[in-house]
């Protein structure tokens, strides 16, 4: 079995371009070796399904790929959103640094709580000077809110969330079963994916550019919304070449909705956190009777063993934790933490996620026993604190106007342009056949369906 384990090897892709993003990380070797995995294993996957005779060449653009790592779509007369809630951030306590993240009105609630004030930046920034921060931490986290103390790497290396990290793989596969794959008799060379049915049950930000991913190839993918939901500063970005619907899961008849189509999905992919699927009544043993040929990938925070395998998490707060946003500090000689430039460990943990799902597809082809693949943020920081800088050449700051596609792209927000694909394998090159769509736009059924 030759599941993905680790990263390819640099001799079994071909490297376009230069420059780096400027970090005290090698935030652009590992863009472009998460490409280069996708590539990998969709090469391979090409071989197993008979779809070309022998593996095909995979061709990385490494500045693309960094730049990939942050926003693909540049709006043409209008503007985005704001990414971040206006609590969201970075706040001195009394012994050091804590980010909340406030996005979520729930998790805002939460932390306005703990702290006893209202929504206002100033007045958040008071009340927490007189936190230490382990405690404040601790209390929002209590609440059902998200927030990260800034740690110092060698403080993560000795926390017990830190040493559990450490010992999962990038990516844990769990559970061999044998499968059979759905015939696609449109898939081809160049659309390699097509026909084949991704339900999406994930949210900002790795979830959802590993589905992106997958459609880029020809996949068709659903994403499922609670009603309402929404998250304009990052949907025109991920919700690329996929269709969106609301569906409540809550409700006994969105539940049946959601069990039917997972029952013709062909891939599975979401970031529920241990026995949340099982309290929504889809344990394992369910889904594995309902929807039996399925590959099915899923993502945590912080990891899935130690005392914060079930914590909530978002990138930004994993920097904090692991020790990334304080060695980013030292580097830049800040007075505050300093992140990396882009939100490497989402991205790269999507693109991980897809060559996973590629990987398993592979197996299965070959009519090999396939697992669940598991991935988490918390260890993506790990591989990336790992890897050394080799990148040359200018920083990569800003994509420039030939960096994007010429075509215009019609989102549900309006006109603008997508950055140009980083990746090709052989005459496979990432395209997608939808613009991003606003989420809840379309019924919650399978894309083919659709009216």
């Amino acid at each position: 079995m030759t599941l993905l384990a680790s990263l390819p090897s640099t001799d079994t892709y071909e490297v376009k371009g230069t420059g780096a993003r400027p970090s005290v990380f090698a935030v652009s070797e590992l863009a472009t070796a998460s490409f280069a995995a996708v590539g990998q294993e969709l090469a391979r996957f090409l071989v197993a399904q008979n779809l070309t005779d022998k593996p095909p060449k995979v061709t990385v653009d490494h500045r693309l790929a960094s730049l990939w790592y942050g926003y693909s779509f540049k709006p043409d007369g209008w503007e985005m959103p704001s990414l971040w809630d206006a609590v969201a951030g970075d706040y001195r306590a009394s012994d050091g640094w804590i980010r909340l993240h406030t996005n979520l009105p729930h998790h805002r609630a939460a932390a306005l709580k703990v702290l006893g004030t209202r929504a206002d930046r100033s007045i958040v920034g008071q009340a927490i000077r007189d936190w230490a921060i382990s405690d404040l931490e601790t209390a929002i986290v209590a609440e059902g809110g998200v927030a990260a103390a800034m740690r110092s790497r060698a403080e993560w290396l000795d926390h017990p969330q830190g040493r559990a990290v450490a010992r999962d793989p990038l990516i844990g596969w769990q559970g061999p079963r044998s499968i059979t794959l759905r015939e696609r008799p449109e898939a081809t060379a160049d659309r390699p994916l097509a026909g084949l049915r991704v339900l999406d049950l994930t949210r900002v930000l790795a979830g959802p550019v590993s589905t992106r991913t997958l459609a880029g190839f020809g996949a068709e993918v659903l994403r499922l919304d609670p009603p309402g939901w929404d998250e304009p500063g990052v949907i025109p970005d991920i919700s690329l070449g996929k269709t969106c619907a609301y569906l409540d899961l809550k409700s006994p008849a969105g539940l049946e909705r959601l069990k039917e189509l997972l029952s013709q999905a062909d891939v599975f992919v979401h970031g529920y956190r241990p026995g949340a699927l099982d309290a929504l009544g889809l344990d394992k043993t369910q889904r594995d009777s309902l929807a039996p040929n399925r590959i099915e990938v899923t993502l945590d925070a912080y990891g899935w063993q130690g005392p914060w395998a079930m914590r909530r998490g978002f990138d930004s707060l994993v920097q904090m934790s692991s020790g990334i946003a304080d060695a980013g500090r030292e580097w830049a000689k800040a007075d505050k933490p300093t992140p990396l430039p882009v939100q490497a460990l989402d991205h790269a943990t999507g693109y991980f996620m897809a060559a996973a799902v590629l990987s398993a597809l592979a197996e299965a082809a070959l009519h090999n026993a396939v697992m669940d693949a598991r991935l988490s943020l918390a260890r993506t920081a790990e591989l990336l604190a790992s890897l050394a800088k080799s990148s040359e050449g200018e920083d990569i700051t800003a994509a420039k106007a030939d960096d994007y596609t010429e075509n215009t792209e019609a989102s549900g927000w309006g006109p603008g342009h997508r950055l140009k694909p980083a990746l090709s394998v052989g005459n496979a090159t990432m395209r997608w056949s939808l613009p991003a769509p606003k989420t809840g736009t379309s019924e919650p059924a399978w894309p083919s369906s659709q009216p």
